[in-house]
């Protein structure tokens, strides 16, 4: 499959408090590791674009964007919520790490790729229309969704892997009938939303533990056939790797091979249904090793498909 990584090197530009899992080093270890596998070689290279208010207002209310905007600091540090800082330059990486998903969009839709993994940050997909949360503070893949559909794609799948609930992309996209949204997260855990099944929603929580069995299980029998009757046109996968056995920022044991397996389900789902495409969006995986090589071993499976 033709894979492009998108990424943009304000990103690294965004910084919280001294020590903080949601660090520049993240983004440091996937291109070190993609460089260091000569996955480098099999893949583009593409440069996100900056995005707009207006299109961070495709799925958030002026109110939360003018918080935002006015918490920014001049120097020193913000806190957005007890998790989530801003710097001065943090406004330059989110509107990288927006415009990763809109040029992703754009290049499947134009025939001009099959799949791109968009390596920025901050992450995105604990906030919702209202509030930042969670190291998120706008939800980039929600935006990148709402940008398809205005495209024209009809039917969209969300699957998020992290080992945390994707929060606030199921507060905006539960009601509607355009989008299926997937989540498999440690339960309970962190953010402790309810859990909650509907047309549009599939949750499937995991007990702390859980391995690459229970991973695959869940798949084939909870999350494949729902997607198989949706039938959708276009999937992104809300890619956060902090379900690894090494990451202490969770209770699961997941490894590289489970990833591997997982796309590798994801890809014969896409080409089954005809679909224009998959993006991946990076969101959580806080220890550094672990991180780089499931990235690797996530690209390359898109990339040798």
């Amino acid at each position: 499959m033709r894979t492009a990584l998108i990424t943009h090197p304000l990103c690294r530009r965004h910084k919280m408090i001294a020590d903080h899992p949601e660090c520049p080093e993240r983004l440091d270890a996937i291109s070190d590791r993609i460089l260091a596998s000569g996955l480098d070689v099999a893949i583009e290279y593409k440069t996100a674009p900056k995005a707009t208010v207006e299109d961070i207002a495709r799925v958030h209310d002026q109110a939360h964007i003018n918080r935002v905007f006015e918490a920014l600091p001049e120097s020193g540090l913000a806190e957005l919520d007890g998790d989530t800082w801003l710097c001065p330059d943090s406004m330059k990486a989110i509107e990288r790490a927006v415009g990763a998903g809109l040029l992703a969009v754009d290049e499947v839709l134009a025939g001009k790729l099959d799949a791109a993994f968009c390596s920025v940050r901050p992450p995105g997909h604990h906030a919702n229309q209202h509030s930042s949360s969670g190291f998120c503070v706008f939800n980039n893949l929600a935006i990148a969704v709402a940008y398809a559909k205005q495209q024209g794609v009809e039917r969209i799948a969300v699957l998020d892997i992290d080992v945390h609930h994707g929060n606030g992309t199921q507060d905006i996209v539960r009601d509607d009938p355009q989008v299926l949204f997937c989540s498999l997260f440690q339960y309970p855990f962190y953010p402790n939303t309810a859990i909650e099944n509907t047309d549009s929603v599939l949750n499937s929580p995991l007990p702390a533990g859980s391995d690459g069995r229970d991973f695959r299980a869940l798949v084939e029998q909870q999350w494949l056939p729902r997607l198989e009757v949706f039938a959708p046109q276009l999937i992104f996968i809300s890619a956060g790797f902090d379900a690894h056995l090494e990451d202490d920022m969770g209770g699961l044991s997941f490894v590289e091979q489970d990833y591997i397996w997982f796309t590798e389900q994801v890809i014969a789902l896409a080409k089954a249904q005809s679909c224009r495409g998959i993006i991946s969006y990076l969101e959580g995986g806080y220890d550094l090793s672990s991180l780089g090589r499931s990235v690797e071993c996530h690209i390359r499976a898109l990339a040798e498909a």
